[in-house]
């Protein structure tokens, strides 16, 4: 039930559910359509000088050697939106196609689609009252750009407006983290020059494909501040960023109550921050003022006030988690401040997931080091062992690289450089960039600052590396094998457990396919031997033990 891909199965599946539902049933809000009069609509046709270089004005986007697009826009919220579409409308519309075209794969029952659609439709209601005219204006402008191809589910507008809180609705809906990321900062004496470090993996997983295509956006808007974000095609929403003022912006996915509508996507919080907000002070007043429906945590780095604070939202909750006589901070998916200490959800999370786990494990690495470099702050997030270097498996949820990272990424407030990992997940070279050289010299072709690259990891050209991957490619075939009742060879199973031998993971799946076979001895010592590895969270030890009780029932052990 818990395992990391039934998990983002499950939660894919309520995501495109809601994109593709929510967006069906809220005709009621297409008199919302924001009002773009006195914006710019005419933008000049885009040019393409190459198949990786694009340009319309002073506007451009780039895709540079290490796989990153880099996107330079600027203007009023339309002119951003209708700019933004036009650069990146290949890379928008794959993203549409990655999400939409696997609906029916998750949802083929028409009956089901269209009970949920009713539900959705309620509680997405009101959540365009949630939403800044300037950013519905900027997802209008965007939505020129929409795929036609599904204008059958809802009109572009309708979908790019709700696919901004399509994370959230699903965190919300199935109660889960989706995002389990993890997180750090480090000033004063804790880094090698006394300044602000911060460093953190944004482990959202929504399929290989989707994570191939990422954009380093630099906005420059005719009102707040200068910024860049990574993000994707289709999304003006924050996940990782930092301003002109060195002001910061992670999330980390926490746990509270389910909400009964839809409110400010969190994403949507994190942008109207990070392009008005210049410390931490304006950042938390912003942050008070809008109302969310899921839980997160968001670290605020600052370089004015020269250290990082977690915010800390929920639908009904809202806590500072600051750190006055430290030098480091650190965030994984519990709640830390005073206003959640009696909050039941986030307990139990904090016992029973993996997110104290791996904040251990920061403290731990973090402790190892007397002072922090960028260098060291990668080599941190790229960290794949347990506890004391224990060997966990790849792929385990309790390391910090999870081996699933959209992308991972390191900040110096103070000085405006921040650095971005390239693909595979954390493991490409991190590509760094000046926001001071980028805002003012945005025409330059290369954005980057390449003299202060850091090198990929060599772990993606070893043997373990490559059994890695066979192990993802086998365990979705046999749990395919699984869902169909098809026969697994023999020796598809031992290629699968000796690809990955310290993961628990793979011992639970070929236990499971055992037990459903009959081979009932074969599953009991398969699933003892699962016993004996890291396994992720509390829930997932709770099944192992229950398949090993009701197989030792069986055989009248």
């Amino acid at each position: 039930m818990c395992l990391k891909n039934i998990v983002f199965k499950r939660s894919l599946s309520v995501i495109l559910l809601v994109f593709l539902l929510a967006s069906c049933g809220i005709s009621k809000s297409l008199h919302d359509l924001p009002n773009v009069s006195g914006y710019n609509n005419a933008i000049p046709e885009r040019i393409k000088t190459s198949d990786s270089t694009f340009i319309i004005g002073d506007n451009r986007l780039n895709k540079n050697k290490q796989g990153l697009w880099e996107l330079y826009v600027e203007g009023d919220p339309l002119e951003r939106g209708l700019i933004t579409g036009s650069l990146t409308q290949e890379l928008f519309n794959k993203q549409e196609r990655i999400f939409l075209s696997k609906v029916n794969d998750f949802v083929p029952s028409k009956t089901k689609q269209a009970l949920l659609r009713k539900f959705l439709a309620w509680f997405n209601r009101k959540m365009y009252l949630h939403i800044p005219e300037e950013f519905k204006a900027e997802i209008y402008g965007l939505s020129k750009y929409a795929s036609s191809d599904f204008n059958n589910i809802a009109n572009p507008y309708l979908r790019v407006l709700y696919l901004h809180g399509a994370h959230d609705i699903g965190h919300a809906l199935q109660d889960l983290a989706l995002v389990g990321c993890s997180s750090f900062a480090a000033w004063g004496d804790k880094t090698e020059d006394g300044h602000l470090l911060i460093g953190r993996n944004f482990d959202f997983y929504a399929g290989d494909d989707f994570a191939k295509e990422k954009i380093i956006a630099f906005v420059n808007p005719t009102e707040g501040h200068k910024f860049m974000s990574v993000t994707w095609g289709g999304m003006i929403g924050v996940v990782s960023g930092m301003n002109e003022h060195g002001l910061t912006v992670t999330i980390n996915a926490g746990k509270s109550k389910i909400p009964l509508i839809a409110k400010t996507p969190i994403s949507i919080l994190n942008r109207e921050i990070l392009q008005y907000a210049s410390n931490i002070d304006e950042a938390i007043t912003i942050a008070k003022k809008r109302q969310v429906f899921v839980s997160e945590s968001i670290c605020i780095g600052s370089a004015k006030d020269k250290k990082a604070i977690i915010i800390e939202v929920s639908p009904e909750n809202f806590g500072i988690y600051d750190v006055p006589n430290s030098n480091q901070l650190i965030c994984s998916n519990h709640f830390q401040s005073d206003a959640y200490s009696d909050d039941k959800k986030n307990r139990e999370h904090k016992i029973e997931s993996h997110s104290q786990y791996r904040y251990q494990r920061m403290e731990e690495l973090l402790g190892q080091q007397q002072r922090i470099t960028p260098q060291i702050a990668v080599d941190i997030l790229r960290n794949k062992e347990g506890l004391q270097n224990k060997n966990i498996g790849f792929g385990n949820e309790k390391a910090l690289n999870q081996l699933l990272a959209h992308h991972a990424i390191v900040f110096k407030p103070e000085q405006r450089l921040v650095w971005v990992s390239s693909n595979p997940y954390q493991l490409g070279a991190f590509v760094a960039y000046n926001l001071n050289e980028v805002f003012k010299n945005p025409d330059k072709n290369l954005l980057a600052n390449t003299e202060l690259t850091i090198e990929k990891d060599r772990f993606q050209f070893s043997k373990a590396y490559r059994d890695y991957e066979i192990y993802r490619k086998l365990s979705h075939q046999i749990k395919s094998s699984i869902k169909k009742d098809e026969a697994v060879s023999p020796t598809t199973i031992s290629n699968l457990l000796k690809s990955n031998p310290e993961y628990w993971e793979g011992y639970y799946i070929i236990g499971e396919y055992y037990y459903k076979k009959g081979y009932l001895t074969a599953a009991l010592n398969i699933f003892k031997t699962a016993k004996t590895k890291e396994i992720t969270t509390v829930p997932d030890e709770r099944n192992v033990d229950l398949y090993i009780k009701k197989l030792k029932r069986k055989l009248n052990l």
